[in-house]
């Protein structure tokens, strides 16, 4: 029964993270004003892939992580290949969406969908590492330090990656812009994920709660 419960707990947090990883993705193409600091709008849903990678990093361990990571890539990927063909395929006149606008909204560069993947990997195995080799030194204490730090570290290279790739690269920002940019992200999720913190205790709390039933 106790591993039942814990297959439901891995499928619902698997569940979260696939969607908001996907929800980023989607989203990462639009960039926004922050204090004159263009980001993307994507980092939006980040905060729950987050605490979803740390709770799946301690009770499924470093296999859970990176197996659900590929799995998620490999989802992303398919989600940009059913929208390539999406746009392809013209639109109705009665459609309330035309081809033109549907096209604006979805049809991302290809290297954005190749920053945005490669992003996603790198930092995933990053967050990883580190928070088992974090959590080997400190046991099952300090549940904050293991979490937020590699959060830290992991989304450092994330927030440069994908701007590199997607942004950089071609030529759309400039080195400064880029660092600024890369910069701007990366606090604004230093920020998120150190007021998240709570959210990851919490978790904690409920999974714990949900599996004591079984009386183990």
């Amino acid at each position: 029964m106790f591993q039942r419960r814990k297959d439901i707990v891995y499928v619902i947090l698997a569940g979260i993270f696939i969607t908001n990883a996907i929800v980023a993705e989607l989203t990462g193409g639009k960039l926004i004003d922050v204090f004159g600091v263009p980001m993307s709008i994507g980092i939006l849903p980040w905060p729950i892939v987050f605490i979803t990678t740390d709770l799946i990093n301690e009770y499924f361990g470093e296999k859970g992580v990176k197996k659900l990571s590929l799995i998620t890539a490999g989802l992303i990927a398919y989600t940009f290949i059913i929208l390539f063909f999406a746009i392809k395929i013209p639109s109705t006149g009665i459609s309330s969406v035309s081809t033109e606008q549907f096209t604006a909204v979805f049809g991302q560069s290809q290297l954005i969908i190749i920053g945005s993947i490669a992003a996603f990997l790198v930092s995933q195995l990053i967050d990883v590492t580190i928070f088992h080799f974090v959590k080997n030194r400190t046991g099952n204490k300090m549940i904050w330090l293991r979490s937020t730090g590699s959060t830290v570290i992991s989304q450092l290279f994330d927030s440069f990656i994908v701007l590199g790739i997607a942004f950089y690269l071609p030529g759309i920002m400039d080195t400064k812009t880029y660092i600024i940019s890369g910069f701007t992200g990366y606090s604004v999720k230093l920020v998120i994920a150190i007021l998240m913190t709570p959210m990851i205790y919490l978790g904690h709390y409920l999974i714990e709660k949900y599996l004591a039933k079984d009386g183990n």
